[in-house]
C-alpha cells in the first residue's frame, strides 16, 4: 500500500484555480478521503466515477419523491456524489493513472447526472403539485447546463488555438531576430524552451507573464480587457491567493444551487425550488455573458497582435534574405 501524506495529496492533485464550492465545500472531506482511498484501497479512479453516478441516480430517486425527507437527503446524496466527483481526478492525479477513457467517462457521466436529477426535481414537484412551471423549469436546467458546458468547451478551444497561432510567429519572429543579428556580428542567445516556462515569476497569473521583452500570447489576449477594467485584477490576485477562481458562479456552482441549496430551501419553504434555482441560473448566465464579453475583446486584441507579428515576420524575412544575398554577393 502506499504512504501518501495530506500535504501528497494537496500539493499534487489540487487546481491552482477552482470553484469556490470546491474549494471551501468539497476539497476539506475530498483530500482526506483520497489519502485513505489511496493508501488502503485499489480502488481506480474509474471505479470513483462510476459510483458517483450511483449515488447521483440515488439522489434523483430522492428528488422524485418530493416529499421535505427526501429533499434533504437528496441534497446530501448530491453532495457526496459531487465528491466522489471530485476524487476520480484527484486519485489519477497522485497515482498517475488517469487516462482518456476515464476523462471522457467523468465529462460523460456528470451531463447524464445532471440531467436525471434535473427531471426528478421537477418531474418530482410536478407530481406532487400539478404545477405545469417545474416541466419548464427542468428544460431550463439542461438547456442552462448544457449551454454553458458547450461555450466552455468551445471558447477553450479557439483561445488554445488563438495562441498557439501567436506563440509559432512569436518563436518564428526571433529566429529571424536572432539570424539577423548574428548576420551583423551582433551576439544574441535564443531563449532556452525550457526557459520560456520557467522564466516568468511562478507567482503571476499566466496572463501577466511576459517572456524576454514580449507577453505570452496568454496576455496579449488579455490586453483589452485589463485596459478596460484594471481593477479586476487586483479581485482576481485576492481570490487566487484562496485558489478561488473569479467565476464565482460556474457550471459547478449552478449545479449547487439547483440540487443541493433549491431542495435544501424547499424542505424548509414550500415552492423555494423554482426561485432558487432561477437565481442560480441567473448568476449563471451573467458570469456566462461576462466571459463572452472578455472573449470578444481577445478575439480583437488576437485580430490586432496577428497583423503585427505577421508584418514583423514578413519583414525580418525579407532583412534575412537580403542579407543572405549580400553574403553570397561579397563571396
Amino acid at each position: 500500500m502506499s504512504n501518501f501524506t495530506l500535504d501528497d495529496v494537496r500539493e499534487r492533485t489540487y487546481k491552482a484555480r477552482d470553484a469556490w464550492w470546491t474549494v471551501l465545500l468539497v476539497d476539506p472531506l475530498a483530500a482526506r478521503l483520497v489519502r485513505f482511498t489511496a493508501n488502503r484501497t485499489n480502488v481506480t479512479p474509474n471505479q470513483l466515477t462510476v459510483g458517483s453516478l450511483i449515488l447521483g441516480l440515488g439522489a434523483a430517486a430522492s428528488f422524485a419523491a418530493a416529499s421535505w425527507q427526501y429533499l434533504l437527503l437528496g441534497a446530501l446524496l448530491y453532495h457526496l456524489s459531487f465528491t466522489l466527483d471530485c476524487m476520480d481526478g484527484k486519485i489519477a492525479r497522485l497515482k498517475g493513472t488517469g487516462s482518456v477513457f476515464g476523462a471522457w467517462l467523468d465529462y460523460i457521466f456528470d451531463r447524464v447526472r445532471v440531467l436525471i436529477c434535473a427531471i426528478a426535481l421537477m418531474g418530482g414537484q410536478y407530481a406532487a403539485t400539478g404545477n405545469v412551471a417545474y416541466i419548464w423549469a427542468a428544460v431550463a436546467v439542461v438547456f442552462l447546463d448544457m449551454l454553458r458546458y458547450m461555450d466552455a468547451l468551445e471558447i477553450y478551444k479557439v483561445r488554445s488555438q488563438m495562441r498557439a497561432q501567436l506563440r509559432k510567429l512569436q518563436e518564428e519572429a526571433e529566429l529571424l531576430e536572432l539570424a539577423h543579428r548574428r548576420a551583423n556580428g551582433e551576439e544574441a542567445t535564443a531563449i532556452d524552451p525550457v526557459d520560456r516556462i520557467l522564466r516568468p515569476d511562478p507567482e503571476a497569473d499566466m496572463e501577466d507573464q511576459v517572456i524576454g521583452d514580449q507577453p505570452t500570447p496568454a496576455a496579449i489576449l488579455q490586453e483589452g480587457f485589463y485596459q478596460k477594467f484594471p481593477w479586476y485584477i487586483r479581485i482576481r490576485n485576492v481570490l487566487t491567493r484562496g485558489r478561488i477562481r473569479p467565476h464565482l458562479v460556474s457550471g459547478i456552482e449552478f449545479q449547487m444551487g439547483v440540487f443541493i441549496v433549491a431542495p435544501l430551501a424547499a424542505a424548509a419553504v414550500a415552492g423555494a425550488i423554482i426561485p432558487v434555482a432561477a437565481l442560480a441560473g441567473a448568476g449563471m448566465m451573467a458570469f456566462e455573458l461576462f466571459i463572452i464579453y472578455k472573449f470578444w475583446l481577445s478575439s480583437r486584441d488576437y485580430g490586432r497582435s496577428l497583423i503585427k507579428l505577421e508584418r514583423k515576420v514578413a519583414d525580418l524575412r525579407a532583412e534575412v534574405a537580403q542579407q543572405q544575398l549580400t553574403a553570397a554577393d561579397s563571396v
